[in-house]
């Protein structure tokens, strides 16, 4: 998929703008197209049930009960989604907040909801008595039932929305659905370690070619979101290299590097641009390419729990469950090679690719450090330590399985310097030696 046009459909998922602007747009034609079928019966109206008929009074102080108790409703809707992002974001971390938007449930609601305002708004303009001006009275009775039941409909939405924001607020949900996204973004971007050699070991760059290179530089700043690695290589000669200097979710500032290339092109200039269009920079951090965004927000959640403020042990053992199994989905799978052979004897060269080695790192150090006061904590960690010890040493990861050990002692070696209780260090030690050195 292109490059922009996948943008613009993440734009859209995070849009909460679209989805009600569709639903307005649905009430206006049907407003209209239930006036039309309303003119044709009008003549036959005597024919229809009691029930489905209405005067002219009736039906505006029914259209305007509906429109106002709707737009009542979508106030209550977004006032919710305001508060229950903010609530999130102070109590959590604002990187969970993202996936907030992306909640199609939330959308549709309040799409019902202005759609039906917009309805009556369409119905009401349309009613006209027999004496006033304007020629043939219309009294819309099929429409004005129709918008009793969308009445209802956006009443039973609302109250719907509400359990749904309610339960939203849930910790294990929101780490669920984060865990989730995380471990799919991996399945796509990283291969099965099937053959139990770490991506490093089996990809190490070679020696890079002894004349000077062609430096790209960026043209902006911000997060980088995706890369479109085969439209650079395409700048590339046949038999060429191409060294990649950033990638996706890292921090972008301009005249930062952005890949060199050997031989140097024909055109230096039409290059350049094509490589900056090559690189999809936003204001915010996204998951498009970067498997490592869910960690970040995982180990948020669990910093943030472990902070003073908060002060919340058990949402930070939730995090760390959670954190341990995207960390296993990305331990078994191979991140992309260091250096690749992609066609027409063309050389990648990725130094900035993330290895096994900065996933361990930036899911488990700073909640480390964070946790050597709280002994169950630190015991937690010490437990989904060894479930990752035991799933790479299976699949003979020698590197690896040192990394996770690394962790396990620097946890025991915190706890010796957190000032904790006598009791309390045997606990995590003992822990430590019934997995570590059984």
């Amino acid at each position: 998929m292109p490059l922009r046009i996948a943008a613009i459909i993440d734009r859209v998922r995070s849009s909460f703008f679209l989805v009600p602007m569709l639903f307005v747009i649905a009430g206006v034609l049907l407003g209209e197209l239930g006036i039309t079928i309303d003119e044709a019966v009008n003549d036959q109206a005597g024919d229809l049930p009691l029930r489905l008929t209405t005067t002219v009074a009736s039906a505006r102080v029914v259209l305007s009960v509906v429109a106002g108790a709707t737009i009542t409703f979508a106030s209550i809707s977004f006032s919710v989604s305001l508060l229950i992002i903010s609530l999130t974001s102070s109590q959590y971390s604002p990187r969970v907040v993202h996936g907030l938007f992306r909640d199609p449930y939330n959308k549709r609601v309040i799409g019902i909801v202005v759609g039906t305002f917009a309805y009556c708004l369409v119905v009401i303009r349309a009613v006209r008595g027999p004496l006033e001006e304007g020629g043939t009275p219309v009294v819309p009775s099929l429409s004005t039932g129709l918008a009793v039941a969308l009445g209802l409909i956006a009443i039973l939405s609302i109250v719907a929305f509400i359990n749904h924001s309610a339960h939203s607020m849930d910790i294990s949900r929101i780490l669920h659905r984060i865990t989730s996204e995380t471990i799919e973004q991996a399945e796509r971007l990283w291969t099965l370690n099937d053959e139990a050699v770490l991506a490093e070991d089996a990809g190490d760059p070679g020696d890079l070619p002894t004349d000077d290179g062609f430096v790209i530089s960026l043209g902006d700043t911000g997060w980088i979101q995706q890369l479109d690695i085969d439209a650079l290589l395409e700048i590339v000669e046949d038999g060429g290299t191409l060294q990649v200097e950033i990638n996706a979710g890292r921090y972008a500032m301009e005249d930062m590097p952005l890949c060199t290339i050997w031989p140097p092109p024909v055109d230096p200039d039409a290059a350049a641009h094509r490589a900056r269009d090559a690189v999809q920079i936003g204001e915010s951090r996204t998951m498009q390419q970067d498997v490592t965004y869910g960690i970040r927000q995982l180990a948020d959640v669990a910093l943030k729990a472990l902070s003073p403020g908060v002060n919340d042990p058990t949402t930070a053992q939730d995090a760390l469950f959670h954190l341990g199994s995207v960390v296993h989905e990305l331990l078994i799978r191979r991140p992309p090679e260091a250096q690749q052979t992609p066609s027409g004897g063309r050389v990648l060269l990725l130094p900035q690719r993330v290895t096994h080695e900065e996933v361990i790192g930036l899911a488990f150090d700073e909640v480390r450090i964070a946790a050597i006061g709280q002994p169950t904590v630190c015991i937690y960690l010490l437990g989904v330590l060894h479930y990752l010890l035991e799933s790479v040493t299976a699949r003979r990861l020698a590197d690896t399985s040192a990394l996770l050990r690394r962790q396990a002692e620097l946890v025991v070696a915190g706890s010796h310097q957190a000032g904790l209780l006598e009791s309390d260090r045997e606990r995590i030690e003992a822990m430590y030696e019934s997995k570590f050195n059984s």
